[in-house]
């Protein structure tokens, strides 16, 4: 057993072999014509310029907060603050490589898309698996290093609420890289497209826009860097939650109808999900070594043949693995810890089931080959307001199949955890419950590339329309990008369907660790408060970070009118004049920088301002936030890509195609829907596990 985290070790590092390789794979493509070359320099130099600025910001935080982990009477100080940070290192580094290749990928894939999609998509998939292997790669790393050095080499007291404190660094860089990167994205893209498209009426990514750049840079730092935080901390928080859940319900003991009976050796349950996590890694990078580019397959099958393979081997890996985990190890009085190892492999294989199907939902709803997206592009035909109707309609409807999908997948894996015990089903159940969100994401390296790939490709074909290259480049990149689409609302779907599982197990934990002085009676008034508080958090927490990129893209839209109207010649597209695209970028850096720090500071400060009052109010606002977070992510991620969608599918050439009043009306859809799946709706997943770990970490303190 004790082998278990240094398989982990090799895991990661063989994941992070593979970044690697792809990173020298991309870096040899061609970057095509020198103007392709200028227009990637100037796209790579803003988007780390801006992940350099964000992360000096947010260092102000994380030392304030590892000051505070260092004072506060907390169990494992002061490793916890030293677990803290390396979680925050991490998710850093992971950020920043990913950005660097996802920012040399677009220019070579747009060059790549002169010889064919077959050529394309394989190249910005590589790009996009560099973010996907280097998030799991480092976090399976830091999971696995915090796990032997805290819990097996040093032994310290309370090991596995240290090792809770890395979720929680984790965390802190996911939840300012989000709100940062989805207001610096939205700011460039809503403020482009207004006068872009709607006021000048020039195509998208047309270079005479001063917006252009901004825009193809807020696709990497909200769209890369920001989701590549997010699925760090998804990641680390769904292996995390077991460890820490397993170690309060099983401190020694279990209830076996009336008696109480000692484990003598708990061990395997707490390496669990740790090897679930290195056998998910090994299948991924078999499943991402066999996603290649082939002409006459559509770009659908080709991008999801290696995710379809990693999650086929994983659920092989996961029965052959728990076999082999559980297959000696004992109770005190030499029966079996583990009674039926198989129902643990299923709840592993219903939470990974479940995330699929969350991810098909979100296919449904925001693919241009599903009603719904044609439906909201048949109400372009009447204006904008039918289109915003239809669009907040069908998010709303999301809501149903997701819900009853995780409802499902929370029963059904209480009832395989508990059964998998035996008599200590009760007690144990929710353990059960926490695998199924390992199970989510257990194929996270495929997931993130996946998803990466998305912004790598929309960068592409902006690049192919500022180049000036033929039509059919253009056509070739579309399609590329149309996909992008698709698979970054499925990317989101996994995220916030493991955010809601994960909360429930942390939360469960935060309970243990509060012991007695947490009773969540709702007919307890601080209860009851903390409910309506909790509830409340979400909706103010999405009207924050959406008021911020409409006060982002407000300075933006001033600066595009102004350029057009104060440079001659610019709006005509008269040779030799430019936009300049370096103040626009500078709006949309400072506006996010500025911007971020309220909505993301509230969700640390709040559990804490709740935490110290009532520890039963806290209790209830953690309830309330996780509930409706949950909603309001799915919904708002599912209406801005169907809306996104709704759009392409007009341009494609339905109902009129692009210039017409319904395609003006699609526009308008598309800019209200951008905050709701890149800004808001992306984050309010991470609040929810932010403001839980929170809780859980500092809840000695509040008691």
């Amino acid at each position: 057993m004790t082998a278990v985290p240094y398989f982990a070790l090799l895991a990661s590092a063989l994941a992070l072999l593979l970044a690697y390789y792809f990173a020298k794979t991309v870096m040899k493509a061609d970057e095509g014509t020198d103007l392709m070359k200028e227009i990637g320099q100037a796209i790579r130099e803003g988007a780390m310029a801006f992940l350099r600025r964000e992360y000096q910001w947010v260092s102000a935080f994380v030392a304030a907060m590892f000051v505070l982990l260092l004072i506060v009477p907390i169990e494992g100080r002061p490793s916890a603050s030293f677990a803290y940070l390396m979680g925050a290192v991490l998710s850093s580094i992971a950020g920043f490589v990913g950005m660097r290749i996802a920012t040399a990928a677009n220019t070579r894939t747009a060059n790549a898309a002169r010889e064919g999609a077959a050529k394309a998509l394989p190249l910005a998939f590589k790009g996009g698996a560099v973010m996907g292997f280097t998030v799991a790669g480092l976090a399976l790393l830091g999971i696995s290093f915090n796990y032997l050095l805290w819990v097996t080499w040093l032994g310290v007291d309370s090991a596995f609420q240290v090792v809770a404190a890395f979720g929680l660094g984790a965390s802190s860089i996911a939840l300012f890289a989000r709100i940062g990167g989805g207001i610096y994205t939205k700011a460039a893209d809503v403020g482009g497209d207004l006068v872009g498209k709607v006021e000048a009426g020039i195509p998208e990514d047309d270079p005479r826009n001063p917006a252009t750049i901004a825009d193809a840079v807020g696709d990497n730092v909200g769209d890369v860097a920001g989701m590549g935080a997010d699925l760090f901390e998804s990641y680390a928080g769904s292996v995390v939650a077991p460890i820490v859940l397993v170690s309060l319900l099983l401190s020694g003991v279990f209830i076996e109808g009336d008696k109480l009976q000692v484990f003598g050796d708990y061990e395997s349950l707490l390496m669990y999900p740790i090897l679930i996590g290195a056998l998910g890694m090994i299948a991924s990078i078999v499943g991402a070594l066999l996603t290649r580019g082939k002409e006459g397959q559509s770009l659908s099958t080709q991008l999801h043949t290696g995710q379809y393979i990693a999650m086929g081997l994983t659920v092989i890996f996961t029965i052959v693995g728990t076999q082999w985990l559980f297959g000696g190890a004992s109770a005190a009085d030499g029966s079996d810890i583990v009674q039926t190892p198989i129902f643990l492999s299923l709840t592993i294989i219903v939470g990974l089931l479940g995330g699929w199907a969350i991810g098909f939902v979100s296919e449904y709803f925001t693919s241009e080959h599903y009603k719904p997206v044609k439906g909201i592009a048949s109400q372009s035909e009447t204006g904008a307001a039918t289109v915003t109707i239809e669009g907040i309609a069908q998010g709303k409807l999301s809501t149903l199949p997701s819900v009853a999908l995780v409802v499902t997948m929370i029963g059904l894996s209480y009832w395989l955890g508990g059964a998998a015990f035996g008599n200590a089903g009760d007690v144990i159940g929710l353990y059960g419950v926490s695998l199924a969100a390992i199970g989510m994401l257990a194929v996270t390296g495929v997931i993130v590339a996946v998803d990466a790939y998305g912004p790598i490709a929309d960068n592409a074909g902006g690049i192919a329309e500022m180049a000036e290259l033929p039509s059919e480049v253009r056509d070739v990149t579309d399609s590329l990008d149309a996909l992008g689409n698709t698979t970054a609302a499925v990317a989101k779907g996994f995220a916030v369907g493991s955010a809601a599982v994960t909360a429930l197990a942390l939360f469960k934990s935060f309970s243990l660790t509060a012991g007695s002085q947490v009773n969540l009676d709702i007919n307890d008034t601080a209860v009851t408060i903390g409910l309506f508080l909790g509830a409340m958090t979400p909706f103010i927490f999405a009207a924050m970070t959406m008021s911020s990129v409409g006060r982002a893209a407000q300075a933006m839209i001033v600066e595009v009118r102004r350029q057009f109207a104060e440079i001659p010649g610019l709006r005509e597209g008269q040779p030799g004049v430019k936009p300049d695209s370096r103040r626009c970028v500078d709006i949309s850096t400072q506006a996010a920088l500025r911007e971020m720090l309220l909505p993301g500071g509230l969700a640390i400060v709040l559990p804490l301002a709740i935490g110290f009052v009532d520890v039963n109010a806290l209790g209830g606002f953690l309830a309330g936030a996780v509930v409706t977070g949950f909603l309001l992510a799915i919904y708002m991620a599912n209406s801005g890509g169907a809306w996104d969608n709704a759009k392409k599918y007009i341009e494609a050439g339905a109902h009129g195609g692009k210039g017409t009043d319904a395609h003006s009306a699609a526009v308008v859809g598309d800019t209200i829907g951008d905050p709701f799946k890149d800004t808001s709706g992306p984050a309010m997943n991470i609040l929810i596990k932010v403001m839980t770990i929170v809780s859980l970490v500092f809840v000695p303190a509040f008691i």
